[in-house]
């Protein structure tokens, strides 16, 4: 089924859908018109670049999704991270050598176009996994696919307003402006 023939969706599920295109529109909005090397500037006191940004936001999209798909085993024993699991970790907030822009939004476009996918397939929002012990979830808890897809929805909007604070001190530019 091609994108045009894909059926139109209402209600809940087309409403979830449509803050998170809108938030993730307003995270790539601020990136226009940045270099590769802009991209990777850090302009405040965090680590944080607007590449760098998107790049996390692309992972945790990832993860997320998968975890609506597969549960618990899309997000590895967490609280057993290596100082490599780390370090990766904090690759994701930075421009790595070789990066561009463009393969970063690349790679965030087909991320949110196979989240867009998995939830127009579900058969329901209320389908859920368990989360992993750790002290910063509730023991025991469960998240359904509408906890999980309001979960992605904030942390996008989150970091499209740590990029859109980026940007403005990079050159000024704003998203909304």
């Amino acid at each position: 089924m091609s994108r045009t023939d894909t059926p139109t969706l209402t209600g809940e599920r087309a409403d979830l859908l449509e803050a998170l295109a809108h938030h993730r529109t307003m995270l790539r909005v601020t990136a226009r018109d940045l270099t590769d090397e802009q991209a990777g500037l850090r302009t405040t006191a965090s680590e944080l670049c607007v590449g760098g940004i998107i790049k996390h936001v692309t992972s945790v999209e990832r993860v997320w999704t998968a975890f609506i798909e597969d549960g618990l085993s899309a997000l590895g024993d967490v609280t057993d991270m290596t100082d490599e699991d780390w370090a990766q970790r904090a690759d994701e907030f930075r421009m790595l050598p070789g990066e561009t822009l463009a393969g970063v939004l690349d790679a965030y476009e087909r991320v949110a176009a196979r989240t867009d996918e998995v939830v127009r397939g579900l058969p329901d929002l209320d389908v859920s996994h368990p989360l992993p012990e750790a002290p910063w979830w509730e023991q025991g808890g469960r998240w359904s696919a509408r906890r999980t897809l309001l979960h992605v929805i904030g942390e996008t909007a989150q970091h499209a307003g740590h990029a859109d604070i980026i940007r403005e001190s990079l050159d000024g530019a704003l998203s909304m402006g």
